[in-house]
Protein backbone atom coordinates (compact mmCIF):
# COMPACT_ATOMS: atom_id res chain seq x y z
CA UNK A 1 0.00 0.00 0.00
CA UNK A 2 1.40 3.36 -1.26
CA UNK A 3 2.35 6.10 1.19
CA UNK A 4 -0.28 8.38 -1.31
CA UNK A 5 -3.56 5.84 -0.50
CA UNK A 6 -2.41 5.66 3.01
CA UNK A 7 -2.68 8.95 3.26
CA UNK A 8 -6.14 9.40 1.17
CA UNK A 9 -7.49 6.95 3.74
CA UNK A 10 -6.27 8.71 7.00
CA UNK A 11 -7.73 11.87 5.39
CA UNK A 12 -11.07 10.08 5.44
CA UNK A 13 -11.35 9.69 9.28
CA UNK A 14 -9.70 13.16 9.39
CA UNK A 15 -12.98 14.32 8.31
CA UNK A 16 -14.55 12.36 11.29
CA UNK A 17 -12.01 14.14 13.30
CA UNK A 18 -13.00 18.03 11.92
CA UNK A 19 -16.50 17.10 12.26
CA UNK A 20 -16.57 16.15 15.59
CA UNK A 21 -14.25 18.62 16.70
CA UNK A 22 -16.18 21.84 15.10
CA UNK A 23 -19.71 20.30 15.90
CA UNK A 24 -18.41 20.03 19.84
CA UNK A 25 -16.91 23.40 20.20
CA UNK A 26 -20.09 24.92 18.56
CA UNK A 27 -22.05 23.31 20.76
CA UNK A 28 -20.33 23.44 23.98
CA UNK A 29 -19.07 27.00 24.46
CA UNK A 30 -22.64 28.53 24.83
CA UNK A 31 -23.70 25.75 26.82
CA UNK A 32 -20.98 25.96 28.96
CA UNK A 33 -21.49 29.91 29.65
CA UNK A 34 -25.40 28.47 30.36
CA UNK A 35 -23.91 25.60 32.91
CA UNK A 36 -21.70 28.59 34.47
CA UNK A 37 -24.37 30.84 35.11
CA UNK A 38 -26.28 28.00 36.27
CA UNK A 39 -23.21 27.54 38.94
CA UNK A 40 -23.19 30.86 39.46
CA UNK A 41 -27.27 31.14 40.40
CA UNK A 42 -29.03 32.67 43.65
CA UNK A 43 -30.93 30.17 43.15
CA UNK A 44 -29.59 27.37 45.47
CA UNK A 45 -30.97 24.33 44.12
CA UNK A 46 -30.47 25.40 40.86
CA UNK A 47 -26.55 26.35 41.78
CA UNK A 48 -25.79 22.34 43.73
CA UNK A 49 -27.78 21.08 41.10
CA UNK A 50 -25.27 22.63 38.41
CA UNK A 51 -22.13 21.96 40.48
CA UNK A 52 -23.10 18.58 41.04
CA UNK A 53 -23.83 17.24 37.34
CA UNK A 54 -19.93 19.49 36.98
CA UNK A 55 -18.36 17.56 39.33
CA UNK A 56 -19.40 14.17 38.09
CA UNK A 57 -18.64 14.88 34.59
CA UNK A 58 -14.73 16.34 35.46
CA UNK A 59 -14.26 13.27 38.13
CA UNK A 60 -15.66 10.51 35.22
CA UNK A 61 -13.45 9.48 32.22
CA UNK A 62 -14.61 11.23 28.85
CA UNK A 63 -14.66 7.09 27.51
CA UNK A 64 -16.58 6.23 29.92
CA UNK A 65 -18.62 9.41 29.53
CA UNK A 66 -18.94 7.95 25.50
CA UNK A 67 -19.52 4.24 26.77
CA UNK A 68 -22.27 5.51 29.10
CA UNK A 69 -24.07 7.61 26.34
CA UNK A 70 -23.84 5.21 23.68
CA UNK A 71 -25.07 1.86 25.79
CA UNK A 72 -26.94 2.87 28.65
CA UNK A 73 -29.99 4.01 26.90
CA UNK A 74 -30.51 0.50 25.68
CA UNK A 75 -29.59 -0.76 28.27
CA UNK A 76 -31.34 0.99 30.85
CA UNK A 77 -34.93 2.04 28.92
CA UNK A 78 -34.81 0.10 25.62
CA UNK A 79 -33.99 2.54 23.76
CA UNK A 80 -30.54 1.88 21.91
CA UNK A 81 -28.34 4.44 20.22
CA UNK A 82 -28.25 3.71 16.47
CA UNK A 83 -26.05 6.18 15.48
CA UNK A 84 -22.48 6.04 16.82
CA UNK A 85 -21.57 9.51 15.39
CA UNK A 86 -24.48 11.15 17.55
CA UNK A 87 -23.80 9.43 20.58
CA UNK A 88 -19.63 10.28 20.55
CA UNK A 89 -21.01 14.34 19.85
CA UNK A 90 -23.23 14.26 22.79
CA UNK A 91 -20.81 12.66 25.57
CA UNK A 92 -18.35 15.48 23.68
CA UNK A 93 -20.57 18.63 24.03
CA UNK A 94 -21.47 17.63 27.66
CA UNK A 95 -17.92 16.89 28.80
CA UNK A 96 -16.47 19.83 27.37
CA UNK A 97 -19.28 22.13 28.26
CA UNK A 98 -18.19 21.18 32.10
CA UNK A 99 -14.55 22.34 31.51
CA UNK A 100 -15.74 25.38 29.57
CA UNK A 101 -18.61 26.26 32.26
CA UNK A 102 -15.64 26.51 35.22
CA UNK A 103 -13.11 28.22 32.95
CA UNK A 104 -16.48 31.18 32.54
CA UNK A 105 -16.43 30.98 36.04
CA UNK A 106 -12.67 31.27 37.01
CA UNK A 107 -12.82 34.47 34.38
CA UNK A 108 -15.97 36.38 35.70
CA UNK A 109 -15.09 35.74 39.38
CA UNK A 110 -11.48 37.10 38.46
CA UNK A 111 -13.64 40.42 37.44
CA UNK A 112 -12.94 43.23 40.54
CA UNK A 113 -16.15 43.69 42.42
CA UNK A 114 -15.70 47.59 41.68
CA UNK A 115 -16.88 46.59 38.17
CA UNK A 116 -20.17 45.35 39.21
CA UNK A 117 -20.90 48.10 41.55
CA UNK A 118 -19.77 50.78 39.57
CA UNK A 119 -22.16 49.71 36.35
CA UNK A 120 -25.02 49.67 39.29
CA UNK A 121 -24.08 53.27 39.90
CA UNK A 122 -24.89 53.80 36.49
CA UNK A 123 -27.96 51.99 37.08
CA UNK A 124 -27.00 49.41 34.95
CA UNK A 125 -28.47 45.48 35.23
CA UNK A 126 -26.74 42.78 36.68
CA UNK A 127 -27.63 41.43 32.51
CA UNK A 128 -25.96 44.69 31.37
CA UNK A 129 -23.04 45.08 33.59
CA UNK A 130 -22.48 41.51 32.35
CA UNK A 131 -22.82 41.99 28.80
CA UNK A 132 -21.26 45.36 28.33
CA UNK A 133 -18.47 45.60 31.17
CA UNK A 134 -17.81 42.23 32.19
CA UNK A 135 -17.85 40.01 29.23
CA UNK A 136 -15.36 41.81 26.96
CA UNK A 137 -12.61 41.90 30.21
CA UNK A 138 -13.75 37.93 30.54
CA UNK A 139 -12.95 36.94 26.84
CA UNK A 140 -9.02 38.34 27.26
CA UNK A 141 -8.69 36.02 30.98
CA UNK A 142 -10.56 32.99 29.35
CA UNK A 143 -8.30 32.93 26.10
CA UNK A 144 -5.39 30.92 27.36
CA UNK A 145 -7.20 27.88 29.52
CA UNK A 146 -9.75 27.72 27.12
CA UNK A 147 -6.78 27.50 24.32
CA UNK A 148 -5.72 24.65 26.27
CA UNK A 149 -8.76 22.97 26.57
CA UNK A 150 -9.59 23.32 22.70
CA UNK A 151 -6.37 22.24 21.85
CA UNK A 152 -6.72 18.97 24.30
CA UNK A 153 -10.17 18.14 21.95
CA UNK A 154 -8.15 17.43 19.25
CA UNK A 155 -6.41 14.96 20.98
CA UNK A 156 -9.64 13.61 22.28
CA UNK A 157 -11.46 13.45 19.46
CA UNK A 158 -9.32 9.83 18.98
CA UNK A 159 -11.90 8.61 22.27
CA UNK A 160 -14.62 8.17 19.18
CA UNK A 161 -12.90 4.90 18.13
CA UNK A 162 -14.17 3.14 21.55
CA UNK A 163 -17.38 2.85 20.25
CA UNK A 164 -16.05 2.45 16.31
CA UNK A 165 -16.62 5.75 15.20
CA UNK A 166 -14.01 5.98 12.38
CA UNK A 167 -11.79 8.77 13.54
CA UNK A 168 -8.49 9.41 12.11
CA UNK A 169 -6.94 6.30 15.31
CA UNK A 170 -9.52 4.24 13.82
CA UNK A 171 -8.68 4.79 10.45
CA UNK A 172 -5.46 3.57 10.86
CA UNK A 173 -5.83 1.17 13.00
CA UNK A 174 -8.36 -0.39 10.24
CA UNK A 175 -5.23 0.23 8.18
CA UNK A 176 -2.74 -1.75 10.25
CA UNK A 177 -5.56 -4.38 10.98
CA UNK A 178 -6.47 -5.18 7.31
CA UNK A 179 -2.80 -4.11 5.79
CA UNK A 180 -0.28 -5.33 8.52
CA UNK A 181 1.53 -1.77 8.44
CA UNK A 182 2.10 -0.50 11.39
CA UNK A 183 3.72 3.17 10.27
CA UNK A 184 0.43 4.52 9.74
CA UNK A 185 -0.33 4.87 13.57
CA UNK A 186 2.78 7.48 13.88
CA UNK A 187 1.90 9.23 10.68
CA UNK A 188 -1.38 9.88 12.54
CA UNK A 189 0.47 12.22 14.72
CA UNK A 190 1.69 14.47 11.75
CA UNK A 191 -2.28 15.09 11.11
CA UNK A 192 -2.59 16.12 15.22
CA UNK A 193 0.80 18.01 15.11
CA UNK A 194 -0.61 20.24 11.84
CA UNK A 195 -3.99 20.62 13.62
CA UNK A 196 -2.63 21.48 17.04
CA UNK A 197 -0.21 23.94 15.32
CA UNK A 198 -2.98 25.82 13.15
CA UNK A 199 -4.83 26.77 16.38
CA UNK A 200 -2.10 27.34 18.42
CA UNK A 201 -0.89 30.37 15.68
CA UNK A 202 -4.49 30.64 16.36
CA UNK A 203 -4.68 31.59 19.71
CA UNK A 204 -1.40 33.04 19.70
CA UNK A 205 -2.84 36.03 17.20
CA UNK A 206 -6.10 36.45 18.96
CA UNK A 207 -3.73 36.84 22.43
CA UNK A 208 -1.96 39.49 20.64
CA UNK A 209 -5.28 41.73 19.32
CA UNK A 210 -6.64 41.51 22.62
CA UNK A 211 -3.55 42.99 24.45
CA UNK A 212 -5.12 46.41 24.09
CA UNK A 213 -6.94 45.73 27.70
CA UNK A 214 -4.12 45.46 29.96
CA UNK A 215 -6.44 44.98 32.87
Amino acid sequence: MSFLQVTLELLQGFKTTCLIFAVTLAASLPLGLVVCLGSMSRFAPLRWLTRTFIWVIRGTPLMLQVLVVFYVPGLAFGMPMHNRLAAVLAAFIINYAAYFSEIYRGGIEGIPQGQWEAGQVLGMTRAQIFGRIVLLQVTKRILPPMSNEIITLVKDTSLARVIAVGELIRAAQDIAAQRALVWPLFYTGVFYLAFSGLLTLLFGWAEKKLNYYKG
